[in-house]
């Protein structure tokens, strides 16, 4: 018996960047674990930080919704009432570059770095947290525009200034869920790609992120990406606990399963994150439309044809 695959178009790699930029990017969203909201952080429940409505009403439309059509409304929204907000800028940036608007994506990023750079002034660890975010997107610009050949250099020289940042937020408060978040994500994408790291830390310290939906989303993602089926959909199904509705999750543990040759069992959530196809971008359903046909037992050309991937 053939075996599917889900190698063609490399799904897995694409998902990975993306979930890795999502846990970059997160600071808070509220009704992710039944905790109150505290000053708009229901991040930090404790010590919350301020974030206004219309930043947080963006964040929750992408990261626990699923919706990056309405994100994207909400994030040009709150650019303009919350304009010293960091993270306005950064969630713009992360949909350019899903719908490849290079400049566009370029200017954001820069934007992050200046909304960062002046936040340090009064909230110097998520100043610290935000700068490095925009350094990460300008890394992502360079290697569009340049390949990865050519960008190899520029990248490396951003990504020592993105952990000089990371390594001053942690200064600050090496406990802040928020950083444990966003160097989790980064951590286990090296982990999942460098022979030499550990894998295992780098889960520790997701577990230590805040909310939830997001940490047990990274870690079923780099269980994944490490082949350790079994742990992984136990986390994907704690995401989805926490964002029953969310399609990105959906397909998540559709790929999971998948992955577990468990094709009959992916089925229904291919098809429940497709019923959502208007709040997804375009290369994400047409990645989706190809990993259900194969679920079902068609070749890989003939998927292809019928995702519009060729």
């Amino acid at each position: 018996m053939v075996v599917p695959s889900l190698q063609h178009s490399q799904p897995l790699r694409r998902h990975r960047w993306r979930a890795w930029l999502a846990g970059a990017l997160t600071t808070a969203m509220v009704g992710l674990s039944g905790l109150p909201a505290l000053a708009g952080d229901p991040f930090r429940p404790n010590t919350p930080h301020a974030i206004g409505d219309a930043t947080e009403a963006a964040f929750k439309a992408l990261f626990y919704e699923g919706n990056y059509t309405a994100a994207k409304q909400l994030a040009n929204q709150a650019i303009a009432s919350e304009p010293n907000e960091p993270m306005n800028y950064a969630i713009a940036a992360a949909l350019d570059y899903l719908d490849q608007d290079l400049s566009s994506l370029l200017e954001k990023a820069q934007q992050t770095q200046s909304a960062a750079a002046a936040l340090k002034e009064t909230d110097p660890l998520r100043g610290h947290l935000y700068t490095a975010v925009g350094l990460f997107l300008e890394g992502a610009h360079v290697i569009q525009t340049q390949g990865l050949t050519r960008g190899t250099p520029t990248v490396l020289r951003l990504l020592q200034r993105v952990f000089g940042e990371l390594n001053a937020a942690e200064a600050i408060n090496p406990n802040d869920p928020e950083l444990s978040l966003l160097k989790g994500f980064m951590d286990l994408l090296l982990a999942v790609n460098l022979p030499f790291a550990n894998p295992d830390q780098a889960i520790s310290r997701l577990q230590q992120g805040y909310p939830a939906y997001l940490s047990h989303r990274g870690i079923a993602i780099g269980l994944r990406d490490l082949q350790r089926y079994d742990e992984a959909l136990v986390e994907a199904n704690r995401a989805l606990t926490a964002a029953p509705s969310n399609p990105d999750l959906m397909y998540l543990k559709a790929q999971i399963l998948f992955l577990q040759q468990d094709f009959q069992g992916s089925l229904p959530y291919y098809a429940a994150a497709l019923a959502r196809a208007d709040q997804l971008p375009a290369t994400t359903v047409r990645q989706i439309r190809f990993e259900e046909c194969r679920a079902q037992g068609t070749d890989s050309n003939t998927c292809s044809t019928r995702a519009g991937l060729n």
